[in-house]
């Protein structure tokens, strides 16, 4: 029998347990029996009223959560429901490739993040912070004020995982969603928007989830030339981004059309400005999309920083 599995990660003081008391209290753990893994004690605690249907194990030492350890925690309190509650300085990786039995299927991945101390982590504990981010299924950033909203905004966290619902919860309790399209991380009054090395991540989520901000507007932007031969007479051009290691790699880039693309080879580097048009195009599935209608081209040194990282 499959038995899901609903992961919560975050650092120490992130807010798991207060939102894992919530979820129980609502009548989470009601009808099945559930076992909550605790693999981080905190200051806060269990609500034990909300505990009625709930085994609790704790696990202190990342070289206890094995499978079978897992297994026999299945077949001596037989779940119908897992919470875990990670600890924020194991490895999800580990965790899913050498913990998880096979019939325990991850259903969600719910991140809690302080969003004062987020810089630090993610400054400190790189790779540690970007997992529990990528990995997610929905992220909240705890006790947020206007400061800290607006900089969680500046640095556009859909680029880490556009596929999550992000959510701010301010220190009154009410929260607000993540996606605010009065912020735009660029200047638009500019002739030409010049989109520095270190953002084009940044300008390339935001393009393409506003492509309607970007109607008409002039660009400046180093790049990565991609010829396709699905699309003659046109290329791709973008840049390689890594999200959180090595085999996370992938490529940002949007249709762009005009003369002298003969000259590049893929993967050379090019200096393009050019003016987008939202158009209907084949690499858009039909839909409307980006087209950088190039105005001037030229080669280009490579950055300091070649892969983008986030």
């Amino acid at each position: 029998m499959d038995i899901p599995v609903y992961l919560f990660a975050g650092f120490l003081d992130g807010g798991k347990t207060t939102f894992i008391n919530g979820i129980l209290q609502d009548g989470f753990a009601l009808e099945d029996r559930t076992l909550l893994i605790c693999c981080e004690e905190g200051t806060e605690e269990y609500d034990p009223k909300a505990l009625r249907n709930v085994t609790v194990v704790t696990v202190e030492d990342e070289a206890e959560l094995t499978r079978d350890f897992l297994r026999q925690c299945e077949k001596k309190h037989r779940p119908r429901q897992v919470l875990v509650e990670f600890n924020g300085m194991w490895s999800l990786g580990r965790f899913y490739q050498e913990a998880l039995p096979n019939n325990w299927v991850l259903y969600q991945v719910m991140t809690m993040v302080e969003a004062a101390t987020f810089d630090v982590y993610a400054k400190n504990l790189g790779q540690l912070m970007m997992e529990k981010l990528t990995n997610a299924d929905m992220i909240v950033f705890n006790r947020c004020n206007d400061e800290l909203r607006s900089a969680l905004r500046q640095r556009n966290l859909r680029m880490v995982n556009r596929r999550a619902n992000i959510y701010l919860e301010n220190s009154d309790g009410t929260s607000e969603d993540y996606a605010d399209d009065s912020v735009c991380p660029f200047d638009l009054s500019q002739d030409i928007i010049d989109i520095p090395d270190d953002d084009f991540g940044v300008w390339y989520v935001d393009v393409m989830e506003h492509p309607e901000r970007y109607e008409g507007k002039a660009i400046r932007a180093k790049t990565v030339v991609c010829h396709l031969p699905q699309y003659p007479g046109e290329v791709i051009v973008g840049r390689f981004a890594m999200t959180c290691c090595e085999n996370d790699i992938s490529y940002l880039g949007l249709v762009a059309q005009g003369e002298g693309f003969d000259a590049y080879e893929s993967r050379a580097w090019a200096d393009v400005t050019g003016v987008i048009h939202l158009e209907r195009h084949k690499a858009y599935q039909g839909e409307n999309g980006p087209v950088l209608h190039v105005t001037a081209l030229g080669p280009a040194d490579k950055p300091e920083q070649e892969v983008l990282t986030f």
